[in-house]
This record gives C-alpha cells, sequence and structure tokens, in this order.
C-alpha cells in the first residue's frame, strides 16, 4: 500500500502492509499525528482520546469506529489509530487546535 502523507513540510510517500494501522505507520515514518503536547498525553492508540486526528484525501473507507462515524458526519478529522490500510491513502495532518476543527 501506498500512503501519501501531506504535511507543513511536503508531500511524502510510505509504503506499508495490507492491514496496517494508520498511526503506527506514521510514527515509524517519524511522521507525528500529534501536537508537542499530545505527543506524551495521548491514549497510545485505544481511540478514545481524538488526538491522532488526521484528514483522509483520497482512498478513504466507510468509518467502523463510532467515534470516526461521529467525526465523519460532522466534520472532524479520523482517528488515524483507527484507520486501517485497506487501499491507497493520501492523509493530511491538519492543523490541531484542541483536538482537530471541522471543515
Amino acid at each position: 500500500m501506498t500512503v501519501t502523507v501531506r504535511t507543513d513540510d511536503g508531500t511524502r510517500r510510505l509504503t506499508a502492509p495490507v492491514g496496517a494501522v494508520l498511526r503506527d505507520v506514521l510514527r515509524d515514518a517519524g511522521i507525528s499525528p500529534y501536537t508537542r503536547y499530545t505527543e506524551r498525553l495521548n491514549c497510545g492508540g485505544r481511540g478514545i482520546c481524538a488526538t491522532c486526528g488526521v484528514r483522509i484525501r483520497e482512498g478513504e473507507t466507510e468509518p467502523d469506529h463510532w467515534h470516526d462515524r461521529l467525526a465523519d458526519r460532522f466534520g472532524y478529522p479520523r482517528l488515524s489509530c483507527q484507520y486501517r490500510l485497506t487501499r491507497d491513502v493520501t492523509v493530511e495532518i491538519p492543523e490541531k487546535r484542541v483536538w482537530g476543527g471541522r471543515e
């Protein structure tokens, strides 16, 4: 799978196996979905703190986590810790206010 990541520093292309968790792929590549504060203060990938949000720009799949269903409905970022890769995807790390703003 190819994961294209858009950040303030530019665009990077990463490779990952099918079924990998997006948060883990990002962190393994040295790209943090967190802010400098939430890098240490997060739920560790359990899907309850909402601090690892990303915007899926291409290749989005249907939300299967309760938070992501609400995020999709109200325009908030998806949780990278709950996003399993099943196809090529393009993501953007949004500016983090508290937990990510609406679009």
